[in-house]
């Protein structure tokens, strides 16, 4: 390819960067600035105008579908097959080396390697093999802590135990499991990437040939190196090295799992490196550029960069001020609904949210309107593991003999009922026809002491259960079978981001259950008739890769894709940011990161939410818009019926009442009425919503909401003292105080 023809479809910044001098360089690359191109245009001129051999090479990144894409980029650009080039993820490449060199790793040849659930069961056993409380040592817990310090490059042996019993104990078990992973001969992950790092840096022939032969080092991604990632890139880049690589520090979002936006400061000062910015964006219009600059520039200790685009024009930013998180699913449904009627297929519509909890609103919005969703790098709500546990036990408390529920939970949390009792049980349900239940009262005598007590009390808790929740409402059911079953403490151990993100959903089935209304009267009590509406909802397979269907994901999920309709909900403070990010100094700049790829997702449509009051993670909560939308530039949005702070009134008509433009969340401007349709002849109109009130017993409050007409109307006040009360609107002797 002639040279001209290479860098002709590059614009002037990306082909200043694509034919920097052979030095080291680092690419600040903004959302949608076309960073892949430059990366692949680089290794292909570096080829091509350079005369450096495809052996002399290397590219990484951190998905095995980006560097698909980058070698067949690659080949397309040059022409020729793409064989000799070193193109991978950091642990495919790590691998690739250890195979290599496994003795000088001190490895055998024929090594394996554990994934995720391989390592927490070896853990596991090391952690029972010692005789340690699970429900104090627990296996998440341990290998979490195990991964971060590899991931940070150090060994138990470095490790210092400050004096606490609880380091020195974890320590050890680190220490331990690395000496079993020793012995029959695999490595984890993380172990890829320290070992080979290690064994580049300590065997002085390997390290310096490897030096010598990848002097061109490109790297994609580099704000989501972890440290050592960084010491392993820095060492093989070592001082004959021209390292070029290509990173965003304003869309660094993982530091949950170890990535650390401050290599790219580090790889400046080590390397010297020259910086290029590529700030044209391809993707938004100017209007969501606007708004995405406003929200970065309020993190300090930024590198610096400003998106702008050649486009034109571009639709307002829609903010909705939700009644609740049904109502907020309401208007997503129905703003979907308006695009896919002008054409826009429903798969260019995506819905981001922070936590995987929320999805289960818009899951039931989509499914009841017949909607095909796909949530993208997850499962749906129904279908994740916690909550099946969990209507598992509330089968159990409706039907004894149900087999799979009772194999699911029988030593959920552990209760010291192991694989050979339930072998037993297995076998004589079968020899004698009976469920599990029977066959297991029937063994209890012949079994040992330890195993007949664990199973005899797994039999008296789903008794108790059953008693405890007979006449309760729905959602106190679930809720009461959810905390005495001892799943939510089971998971709230768990101090990685998945216990954490386990309960939360735990909690949300509470939600789903106080939400339910039977789509039809079949004479089933409600908890039947949920557990029914539970099998179906998980039973319908989510829309299939490839089928035209709306997308659900948190915004770490949509890191990378772009969507020509984007919606982010739940923008209130404790929420997006999360409670543990609001003030802390840390966290909150990634917290604004995140919604600064929120933003820049979109490509033509942007709505933002935000709910009034939300029942989330098993509470009703009435929180503060998001301090990102107030970050927001005033011209750049449109509010679709603002949050009234004030007064509502109490009837209004269907669909977005009023509309303000300009004139920004958190405006101290008096805010217009919704149009409100009259109350029935002969009614009483109530006091407002938001009204501030008193009651002879339960003091000052404020008014939340209202529900039913006439004799039947409540009003739900929040009492300063009392906390929250549903009272009879007509017998509740409320006196306005303003």
């Amino acid at each position: 390819m002639p040279r001209h023809d290479l860098l002709e479809s590059l614009n002037d910044a990306q082909r200043e960067a694509v034919t920097a001098p052979l030095a080291p360089v680092l690419v600040l690359a903004g959302a949608g600035s076309g960073k892949t191109r430059v990366l692949t245009h680089r290794a292909a001129w570096l080829i091509r105008e350079h005369g450096v051999s495809p052996h002399g090479l290397m590219a990484v990144t951190f998905t095995n579908k980006a560097a698909a894409e980058m070698r067949g980029r690659i080949e397309m650009l040059l022409g020729i097959p793409g064989g000799a080039l070193w193109v991978g993820t950091f642990h495919g490449i790590a691998h690739r080396l250890l195979r290599r060199h496994w003795r000088e790793a001190g490895l055998p040849q024929s090594f394996q390697i554990l994934d995720e659930e391989d390592q927490h069961r070896l853990v596991r056993r090391i952690i029972r093999e010692q005789n340690l409380d699970e429900q104090r040592w627990v296996p998440r817990e341990v290998q979490g802590f195990i991964n971060a310090h590899k991931d940070e490059g150090r060994r138990a042996k470095r490790l210092d135990d400050r004096g606490d019993p609880t380091r020195q104990q974890l320590i050890r078990l680190y220490e331990q499991y690395q000496q079993r992973c020793e012995q029959v001969g695999v490595v984890d992950f993380a172990e890829l990437l320290l070992r080979s790092f290690e064994t580049l840096r300590d065997v002085a022939d390997l390290g310096t040939h490897y030096r010598e032969r990848f002097r061109h080092l490109l790297v994609d991604e580099f704000q989501d190196t972890n440290s050592v990632q960084y010491e392993w890139l820095k060492f093989l880049a070592g001082p004959p090295g021209m390292p070029f690589v290509v990173g965003d520090d304003d869309q660094s979002i993982y530091r949950w799992r170890g990535a650390r936006v401050e290599n790219m400061q580090h790889f400046r000062r080590d390397f010297s490196a020259t910086i290029y910015r590529l700030e044209q964006n391809y993707r938004s219009t100017p209007v969501i550029l606007g708004a995405a600059n406003a929200i970065i520039a309020k993190n300090t200790d930024r590198m610096g960069k400003e998106l702008w685009t050649a486009a034109k024009g571009g639709e307002l930013i829609r903010i909705y001020a939700a009644f609740n998180e049904r109502d907020e699913a309401d208007f997503v449904l129905e703003r979907i609904r308006e695009h896919h009627r002008t054409g826009l297929p429903l798969a260019a519509a995506a819905v981001l949210y922070r936590s995987n909890a929320q999805s289960r609103a818009f899951e039931e919005a989509l499914m009841a309107a017949r909607i095909p969703y796909r949530v993208y790098g997850g499962l749906r709500f129904f279908e994740r593991a916690e909550i099946k546990d969990a209507l598992s036990y509330l089968r159990l408390t409706q039907l004894r003999g149900d087999d799979l529920s009772f194999e699911r939970v029988v030593n959920l949390p552990t209760r010291g009922i192991g694989n050979a009792t339930i072998e037993q049980i297995r076998a004589l349900a079968k020899e004698k026809g009976q469920t599990l239940w029977d066959a297991g009262q029937a063994l209890l005598g012949t079994l040992p002491s330890r195993a007949a007590g664990a199973l005899k009390g797994f039999f008296a808790l789903i008794d108790r259960l059953a008693a405890e929740i007979a006449d309760q409402p729905l959602h106190e059911q679930v809720r009461i079978v959810i905390e005495n079953s001892g799943l939510r403490a089971h998971h709230a151990k768990e101090k990685d981001n998945k216990g954490e993100a386990r309960v939360e959903n735990l909690d949300e089935l509470v939600n789903a259950a106080e939400g339910f209304v039977p789509e039809n009267d079949d004479g089933l009590a409600p908890l039947p008739a949920f557990l029914a509406h539970a099998t179906l909802e998980s039973g319908e397979t989510q829309a299939a890769t490839g089928l035209d269907c709306v997308q659900l994901m948190t915004l770490h999920a949509a890191k990378g894709l772009e969507f020509p309709t984007v919606f982010i909900v739940g923008l209130e403070e404790g929420l997006f940011p999360s409670e543990r990010s609001a003030f802390d100094a840390d966290k909150l700049p990634e917290e604004r990161r995140l919604c600064y790829v929120g933003l820049t997702r979109a490509m033509q449509h942007l709505y933002l939410t935000h709910a009034e009051s939300r029942r989330i993670f098993g509470h009703t909560s009435y929180r503060d818009p998001s301090r990102f939308l107030a970050e927001l530039p005033p011209e750049a949005i449109e509010e679709i019926r603002p949050r009234i702070s004030v007064s509502r009134p109490l009837y209004t008509a269907p669909g977005p009442a009023i509309v303000r433009r300009g004139t920004g969340i958190g405006s101290q401007a008096q805010q217009p009425r919704s149009r409100a349709a009259p109350p029935p002849a002969g009614e009483e109109t109530p006091m407002r919503l938001g009204a501030r009130v008193r009651h002879p017993k339960f003091g000052e409050g404020t008014i939340l909401r209202f529900e039913g007409n006439g004799d039947n109307r409540q009003v739900h006040v929040n009492f300063e003292d009392a906390g929250q009360k549903w009272l009879m609107y007509s017998l509740a002797r409320l006196e306005q105080i303003r």
